[in-house]
């Protein structure tokens, strides 16, 4: 499969020199109904993975607990074996229950069986990046993550993951996890209007860290601003475009994995983060927040 464009905001190359592009693919869409069991159409779930692909897309955002199992089944079964500049990033720490639960797995034992179940689901035998996920639903908790985190680190040192992030993480934490081993990426909550991250973005920016936000039109609870539709009907575009363009115009550091199922929406995604936004109404937009 070969890269056909070139896609909005070009690539972010991590700390320790993995290339991603900026405009990437979230894959937990591609599990049933809330991330839970399978697809209703298996055979659509692997044709938008190979499109994403052949786009340009190389940097692909999944976890064995989404369905679970199910996201990185399909993944394995659309796109391996991978091009070798495509970029699988995973994370851990979550599990799901028989009810649909996500309940955390941060346990020593449970992080690395659920490496291993990464690795073995993919079909790798080494994990680009394995992104650490603590915290709430999508909010931060304080506490100590020196724990886990190691785990991960070890795992990083006999070879199996390439590179560390964490997810859903405060500073604190983050400095906590860097005095034990490099953060390439941070993963958290983060769009137009909720926007606590700000500093962190820059100061994970001014050290060359990627920030990756999930949710930039809200997630499970949408977006609600006239003002970002207004500026979306002015523009002629829809407020998922504005809300993605905005966010790779906000800095450098910013990688975007938004997720669907239908590969009309992922071309949509992809033009949509391409558009230009004009200053007058990238003042509005950032006028959003306050």
């Amino acid at each position: 499969m070969t890269s056909s464009t070139t896609l909005p905001g070009g690539t972010f190359t991590l700390p320790g020199g993995l290339a991603l592009t900026r405009m990437g693919y979230g894959a937990m869409q591609l599990a049933g109904p809330h991330v839970f069991g399978p697809p209703a159409d298996r055979d659509g779930a692997v044709a938008v993975l190979r499109e994403a692909v052949r786009l340009g897309v190389r940097h692909i955002d999944t976890s064995d607990y989404y369905g679970p199992h199910v996201t990185n089944e399909i993944i394995r079964e659309a796109l391996h074996p991978y091009p070798d500049d495509l970029r699988i990033v995973t994370k851990v720490g979550a599990l799901r229950d028989a009810e649909g639960n996500w309940p955390p797995a941060l346990r020593p034992e449970q992080l690395r069986r659920a490496v291993h179940d990464n690795l073995d689901r993919l079909g790798l035998d080494a994990l680009d990046v394995v992104n650490l996920r603590v915290g709430g639903f999508d909010t931060p908790e304080p506490g100590s993550i020196a724990e886990p985190f190691s785990v991960l680190a070890e795992l990083r040192d006999q070879g199996l993951i390439r590179h560390l992030g964490l997810s859903t993480v405060t500073a604190d934490q983050i400095a906590e996890a860097e005095a034990i081993a490099p953060v390439v990426c941070v993963q958290n909550r983060y769009n137009l209007a909720h926007r606590a991250d700000d500093d962190l973005i820059d100061a994970l920016a001014a050290r060359g860290v990627a920030y990756v936000p999930y949710f930039p039109l809200g997630g499970f609870t949408p977006l609600q601003s006239g003002e970002l539709d207004a500026v979306a009907g002015r523009l002629g575009a829809s407020p998922m475009a504005v809300a993605l363009a905005w966010l790779l115009r906000r800095s450098p550091n910013i990688l975007l994995i938004p997720g669907t199922s239908s590969i009309a929406h992922l071309r949509e995604n992809i033009a949509g983060a391409a558009l230009h936004l004009p200053e007058d109404e990238l003042a509005r937009l950032d006028a959003i927040a306050s």
